[in-house]
């Protein structure tokens, strides 16, 4: 005898605030971004929202980033205090995803 599993419902969409604008969004609008695991002066995008530990959130843009850099919303978001924190991998996040998906990238071979 077989079991049917009933529908899973749909994911409920919470509401987050960016450390740029300030606005709230639908955290699937925005970018959630965490402290690296094996180096604390570091962040990473997390467009999964899978990594563990506390997130930010920035709306998915480099204006957005660079305003919550010249903010230091970042600093205050993790709680890190005297320490700057490198945006290089958010930052290279953001400008791949705004080329899109239309951009062919050559790989070598």
């Amino acid at each position: 005898m077989t079991q049917t599993r009933a529908p899973r419902a749909p994911r409920e969409i919470r509401v987050r605030t960016c450390l740029a604008t300030r606005e709230r969004k639908p955290d699937t609008e925005l970018l959630r971004v965490v402290i690296d695991p094996t180096d604390p002066s570091r962040l990473l995008a997390d467009p999964e929202r899978s990594r563990p530990g506390r997130g930010a959130w920035i709306t998915p843009n480099i204006e957005a980033l660079e305003l919550a850099e010249q903010r230091r919303a970042f600093g205050r978001a993790f709680r890190v205090s005297g320490t700057s924190l490198d945006t290089g991998h958010v930052r290279t996040y953001l400008a791949a995803h705004a080329a899109g998906p239309d951009i062919v990238r050559k790989t070598e071979h």
